[in-house]
C-alpha cells in the first residue's frame, strides 16, 4: 500500500529525524507506528543510525510493528527480526545480524540487556508510560545502556496517567535527567509537597501550584503532542452514568467494612488489612460480590446486573461490549447473559463481523493495538479501574477513526455513595492533568 502522509504525519516524521531525543504524544488512530517507521527508514538509509531496538507491549511487538512494515510499500526494504517467544526464538532474532531493527516486548528488556550484547545506537519505546516506575527492572536495565544510545524516541498517548510524578522516570529514560533532574528525590523536592502522611511516612505527594507549567516548559523542546480531535474526523462521544443504589441491608454491610475494616458473614468474617485492601474490597462490594479470606465468592447484591440488563435490552440488538474488573464480575455477568470474552484473534474477528451480540473484555487485555471499532459502538463499564491508561485505552477500542457508527456511547454503571464515585472523580482529575500536558506541548502543523 502506498503511504501518502497527512501534514501532521509529515510534521511528526520530521520531528523524529531532527531530534536525537524525541517524545511524541499521539492519540490513538494518528498512525504513530507508520510515522515512526518512516523516520527510522530515512535515518537508516542516510547512515545516521545502524541498528535500532524497538520495545513495546507483547501483542504490539509481535503483531503490530511487523504488520505495519509489511503493509506499506516504502518500508518493504526494512530488515527486521522479532525477539518474542521462547528463549531460543529470542536469541535467534537478536543474533540475526542482517536485521536493521530488532523488536522486543518490554517484559524481556531486562533479559536482553543482562544476557546479550547491546549493539543498538537507537531505541524506540512504544508506550513510554510503561517506563514510569524508576524501580522496575526494565527501567534500570535500559538506563544502564542509555549512555551508549545515540538516538531515542518515546511514544505514548497517556504520558502522565497517574499524575505528574510519572513523568520523571519517563523523561529520565529519554534525556538521562537533563530536564527533570537526575534523581527522583530532587524532582519531588522541586515540584511537590507531601500530601497524605502517617508520621514521617509519606504516602502521596501533591504538585506545587507552579509545577505543571514549569515541568511542561522544561520538556517542551523534545516533546510534541497531537490530538485525534484536531486531525481526524472522530465519531461523537457520549458518556453517561447509570446510577444504582444498595438497599439499607446491603448498605449496612458496605459501611461496616468501610468503617470497621471487618465484615461479618455467615461462615466467618472478611477483614481489610490496610487502605489498599479496603479499597479493593469496597470496589468488589460496589459491583455486588466480594471474596472472603479463602477466595470464595460472597453475594452482596445484583444492582449492577439489573442495570446491565436494562442497558442490553435498550440496545435493541446492537452489540454491547462490557468491561469488567474482577473475576467474580465475569462470573456474575455470564450467569445472567450469554456472553463471549474477547481474548483471541478469532474473537476479535467475530466481534468486528458483528457475530457477538454481547461481549466482555478485561481492560488489561484491551490495551494497545486492539481494534474493535467495526463491531459496535456501545461500551459499558461494569466495574471501574483506577488506571487512567487502561481506562482510556479501553475506551479507544471503540472511539477511534474507522468507527462505523457516527456515535460512541460509553456507559458507567455506578453504585451510589460508594468508592465508584471516588474512582470516576480520580480518573477525571488525572485526565485534567494529562490534558494540560498534551495541550502545553501540542504541535502546530
Amino acid at each position: 500500500m502506498k503511504f501518502i502522509p497527512h501534514d501532521y504525519q509529515k510534521c511528526a516524521v520530521a520531528f523524529i529525524e531532527k531530534n536525537e531525543i524525541a517524545c511524541l504524544l499521539l492519540d490513538m488512530g494518528l498512525g504513530k507506528t507508520v510515522i515512526t517507521l518512516t523516520a527510522l527508514k530515512h535515518l537508516l538509509d542516510n547512515g545516521v543510525v545502524r541498528r535500532i531496538l524497538i520495545v513495546g507491549p507483547l501483542r504490539v511487538a509481535r503483531d503490530t510493528w511487523p504488520a505495519e512494515i509489511k503493509k506499506w510499500d516504502h518500508l518493504k526494504g526494512l530488515k527486521y527480526s522479532v525477539a518474542v517467544g521462547s528463549t531460543a526464538k529470542r536469541i535467534e532474532a537478536i543474533n540475526d545480524k542482517t536485521a536493521q531493527i530488532v523488536i522486543i516486548n518490554r517484559e524481556n528488556v531486562d533479559w536482553l540487556i543482562k544476557h546479550n550484547s547491546f549493539d543498538y545506537d537507537m531505541v524506540v519505546i512504544d508506550e513510554l508510560s510503561s517506563f514510569k516506575s524508576h524501580k522496575s527492572k526494565r527501567f534500570k536495565a535500559l538506563m544502564s545502556k542509555r549512555p551508549f544510545v545515540k538516538r531515542i524516541v518515546g511514544l505514548t498517548g497517556t504520558p502522565s496517567s497517574n499524575g505528574l510524578m510519572d513523568l520523571w522516570a519517563e523523561f529520565k529514560v529519554l534525556d538521562m535527567g537533563k530536564r527533570l533532574g537526575r534523581f527522583i528525590g530532587n524532582y519531588r523536592e522541586w515540584y511537590f509537597r507531601p500530601d497524605k502522611m502517617n508520621g514521617p511516612i509519606v504516602y502521596s505527594y501533591k504538585p506545587m501550584p507552579f509545577a505543571e507549567k514549569e515541568i511542561y516548559e522544561k520538556i517542551s523542546d523534545i516533546t510534541i503532542s497531537m490530538s485525534a480531535l484536531d486531525h481526524l474526523k472522530m465519531p461523537e462521544l457520549i458518556i453517561n452514568e447509570v446510577e444504582v443504589e444498595m438497599n439499607p441491608h446491603e448498605r449496612r454491610k458496605y459501611n461496616d467494612l468501610k468503617d470497621e475494616l471487618v465484615l461479618e458473614i455467615p461462615d466467618g468474617v472478611i477483614t481489610a488489612a490496610n487502605a489498599a485492601s479496603l479499597t479493593n474490597k469496597l470496589c468488589q462490594m460496589a459491583n455486588g460480590r466480594i471474596y472472603d479470606e479463602d477466595k470464595n465468592i460472597i453475594h452482596i447484591h445484583d444492582r449492577k446486573l439489573d442495570a446491565l440488563e436494562d442497558i442490553i435490552e435498550s440496545a435493541n440488538g446492537q452489540p454491547v461490549l462490557i468491561a469488567y474488573w474482577f473475576k467474580h464480575d465475569l462470573e456474575a455477568i455470564s450467569s445472567r447473559f450469554k456472553v463471549r470474552e474477547i481474548k483471541t484473534s478469532a474473537d476479535i474477528a467475530d466481534w468486528n463481523d458483528k457475530k457477538i451480540p454481547v461481549a466482555v473484555i478485561h481492560p488489561a487485555s484491551a490495551g494497545h493495538g486492539l481494534n474493535l471499532q467495526s463491531g459496535g459502538n456501545i461500551l459499558v463499564w461494569y466495574g471501574l479501574t483506577w488506571s487512567l491508561e487502561l481506562y482510556q485505552q479501553t475506551n479507544a477500542r471503540l472511539w477511534r477513526q474507522g468507527q462505523t457508527s457516527g456515535t460512541v456511547v460509553i456507559q458507567h454503571i455506578v453504585c451510589k455513595d460508594t468508592v465508584d464515585g471516588n474512582i470516576l472523580k480520580a480518573l477525571k482529575a488525572k485526565d485534567t492533568t494529562q490534558a494540560a500536558l498534551i495541550e502545553a506541548v501540542k504541535a502546530v502543523v
